[in-house]
């Protein structure tokens, strides 16, 4: 008797043993269970959009460059740029295509020549019109276009400036950003921010940014942030709710002999990119093509 006694109590706890390793296996696997991701989609469609400073900054007499004018540069990063959207296109299936890539100027320039050329630099694909033959014809348009815009512009000799504030007040919400997809603004400007017919500031907040109001300030000191972020210096901001669209600032170019100058251009904008809700940007000076290839093509096909 007292042998199957201590065979039966031996059994039961054989047997809760392994249930509560049963129970524990479970748990186990309930807890490394990989959570649900609450991570917003990211849209695979892109749409890609340009902005060039057609100003002075490109004139080659006033700022002359020995290594390679400003304007020369430029058409070197259009080039990155279309190079990367038709890599874009190439790897999309051509089922499910909705990507675009379009020029801005602010104000528009005069010269009919030059609006007319961007209108052929303004591609939309879908599976409607998209064809082998289009796909290839992008980067030979920009390369084109884009040098006969600047041809244009330097003939013309009249640089009245470039109105970047107003284009992000009006345009940029409208025409460069598209529900479902990558919005990515690339900005080709010397950083400095002026248009004859935009002259708006409040207290120390301005809708321009130039040297002379650099050195107003006293911004060309070590102390630049801690002064800039006390006396609120800064751009007014144009917009809000740009949380949909990464910019890529290329060009950044401070005047020589200004201290710091270089450094308070770049805050400027990054403390403004922020205050309309950009969360993803970058902001680069005037290499040479070669090395803003790749972080130009990273910026436009690289998901955030």
């Amino acid at each position: 008797m007292k042998k199957n006694l201590f065979f039966f109590t031996t059994l039961v706890l054989a047997a809760m043993l392994l249930i509560k390793a049963g129970c524990a296996s479970d748990n186990t696997e309930t807890t490394n269970k990989p959570a649900v991701s609450t991570k917003k989609k990211v849209d695979k469609h892109l749409n890609l959009s340009i902005f060039l400073d057609l100003s002075d900054r490109i004139d080659p007499k006033k700022y002359p460059n020995q290594t390679m004018e400003i304007y020369q540069r430029d058409l070197g990063y259009i080039k990155s740029v279309g190079e990367a959207f038709q890599a874009h296109l190439n790897g999309s299936k051509i089922s499910g295509m909705d990507e675009s890539i379009q020029l801005f100027f602010e104000p528009e320039p005069k010269a009919p020549e030059i609006n007319d050329l961007a209108r052929e630099m303004k591609f939309t694909f879908d599976k409607s019109n998209v064809t082998t033959e289009t796909i290839s014809s992008v980067v030979p348009t920009y390369v084109s276009c884009s040098e006969k815009i600047y041809n244009i512009a330097l003939k013309d000799n009249k640089y009245i400036g470039a109105d970047i504030w107003t284009f992000f007040k009006n345009k940029v919400k409208d025409q460069c950003i598209k529900p479902a997809h990558r919005n990515v603004l690339v900005i080709l400007t010397d950083g400095y921010m002026f248009h004859q017919d935009n002259k708006v500031r409040v207290g120390n907040q301005t809708s321009y940014l130039t040297p002379e109001l650099i050195k107003e300030a006293k911004l060309n000191s070590s102390e630049f942030a801690s002064r800039m972020d006390a006396d609120k210096f800064g751009f007014l901001p144009a917009t809000s709710g740009l949380e949909d669209l990464k910019v890529l600032v290329i060009g950044i170019n401070p005047q020589k002999g200004r201290n710091f100058e270089d450094d308070v251009i770049k805050k400027y904008w990054s403390d403004w990119l922020q205050a309309m809700g950009v969360t993803a940007f970058e902001i680069k000076g005037i290499d040479l093509p070669t090395y803003m290839d790749n972080i130009i093509k990273n910026a436009v096909t690289v998901k955030n």
